[in-house]
């Protein structure tokens, strides 16, 4: 048989054995996966929770800090599940403070590795039937719900029958093969390019630190004063443009406009958030594999950079590299509302709120290599109606590709305003199984009522 790669073959069509039952399955377990399976088997639900890799946390394994736990006015507003999360680092001293950032708001220092470990422990508290090694293939339809559930792994392909889906694999997966409408990327299909973090060892933050401090005409931070680092030893700095473009006259090929640190829980401990390809498609395995390529190369020339041009890097040595891309964008579902920029921008409140959230409008622009940020000033809502899509009954989303628009996206896709949005889709999730509904019928004054009772934050504090 001569077939080429733009031809098809026929597989033929075959049962699949149900490898489980539950009342709500949660397919991806980053941060919304984790926290919407959390709840729902906390409100005594059986819950399946579907992960391809061997481990659960997501992007919180990766290197990157928790941002937007606080308000721009520096007030708590995200609490419940995922305020319980770091607690529970925080008991064996893998997470910091929420810590009050001029740039982003706010960020939380968190051990990647204690994540996977701490996660694995409350699953299990929970009885969660954990799934590893196991990737999302496909969906079984019938009618405008989805009857089942199609993983493939080691084991071959398998089918998953709840009666309510949650999907939190950042991409839409299941909301895309289920028939919902997406979209992708800005008016020209243009996305946010990914990171691959990586971690140094070796660093001298206080150097880096003092230098930050004493002379931010030299080693400028975009946005956040001098004095800032004079008060935080543990911080994000951002900037280091002249730095960079020393670097580049020396011949060194660096992809970003701009130095981006973050200091890790340890001393000596540097995330380095500056790898950056751009036009690559995170739902394309042949565009992620370029992505990945591409960065991994990257990261030589960036170590070379700090060691030769930023103070306290001299002795710096590559320790970690993130196992994967940290992925800004791909598809967002089309829900029962769709945020736009100007509900962020006006601070805007919803009858239906589910979660606070205070970040700002932080596009990575597709067509360049720089960024645009906006700050509301205050908090705005995000409603459930945007966890709910439209063409699938049985169906809720959370995490960064709920019902946006491009703009809006940019704001919400943070690991705390995930995690928030991942508690109520499994909570709500949770109720209309319960109630025999499907969860755009689900009495939503119940749902908020219930967040709240859960010690979720529902309105902007004072």
């Amino acid at each position: 048989m001569n077939l080429q790669a733009d031809q098809s073959v026929h597989e033929p069509a075959r049962d699949l054995p149900v490898r489980a039952m539950p009342d709500v399955v949660v397919v991806g377990a980053g941060p919304a996966g984790l926290t919407a399976a959390l709840a729902a088997a906390e409100e005594g639900l059986k819950v399946a929770l579907v992960e391809g890799r061997s481990y659960v946390g997501g992007n919180l394994t990766i290197g990157l800090p928790v941002l937007g736990f606080l308000s721009q006015k520096g007030k708590p507003i995200i609490a419940g599940l995922p305020q319980r999360f770091i607690d529970r680092l925080k008991a064996q001293g893998a997470a910091g403070e929420h810590q009050a950032c001029p740039l982003h708001v706010s960020l939380t220092l968190i051990d990647p590795e204690a994540v996977k470990l701490t996660a694995l422990e409350m699953l299990a508290e929970r009885g969660v039937d954990l799934m590893l090694y196991t990737a999302f293939a496909g969906v079984v339809m019938e009618g405008n719900r989805i009857q089942a559930v199609v993983t493939e792994s080691k084991a071959g392909r398998e089918a998953i029958v709840a009666p309510v889906v949650v999907d939190c694999t950042g991409d839409a997966d299941v909301a895309f093969r289920a028939g919902v409408p997406c979209e992708k990327g800005d008016a020209h299909g243009g996305m946010q390019p990914p990171t691959l973090m990586f971690c140094l060892a070796g660093v001298d933050t206080e150097k880096l630190r003092g230098r930050l401090g004493d002379d931010p005409e030299t080693y400028k931070a975009d946005i956040i004063p001098g004095d800032y680092f004079g008060r935080h030893d543990r911080f994000i700095v951002v900037g280091l443009r002249q730095q960079l473009q020393q670097a580049r006259e020396a011949g060194l090929n660096i992809a970003t406009e701009r130095t981006i640190l973050i200091t890790g829980l340890r001393p000596g401990e540097v995330w380095v958030n500056m790898t950056r390809v751009k036009g690559i498609d995170g739902t394309d395995p042949r565009s992620l594999t370029h992505g990945e390529i591409e960065t991994r190369r990257q990261v030589g020339e960036i170590v070379k950079y700090l060691v030769g041009y930023v103070p306290g890097f001299e002795n710096a040595r590559l320790v970690a590299v993130a196992p994967f891309l940290g992925i800004r964008e791909t598809r967002r579902i089309v829900g029962q509302y769709v945020m736009t920029a100007e509900d962020i921008l006006s601070c805007r409140r919803f009858d239906d709120a589910v979660a606070v959230a205070s970040y700002p409008i932080d596009l990575h622009r597709p067509d360049d290599n720089d960024c645009t940020l906006e700050w509301c000033g205050d908090c705005y809502d995000i409603p459930y109606r945007s966890l709910v899509p439209q063409a699938v009954d049985n169906l809720l989303v959370a995490g960064r590709c709920i019902s946006t628009t491009h703009e809006a996206m940019a704001a919400i896709r943070v690991m705390s305003t995930c995690m928030a949005t991942g508690e109520a889709a499994g909570r709500a999730a949770a109720m209309a199984v319960r109630e025999g509904v499907s969860p755009g019928q689900v009495d939503v004054d119940l749902l908020r009522r219930q967040l709240l009772e859960r010690g979720a934050c529902l309105k902007s504090p004072t």
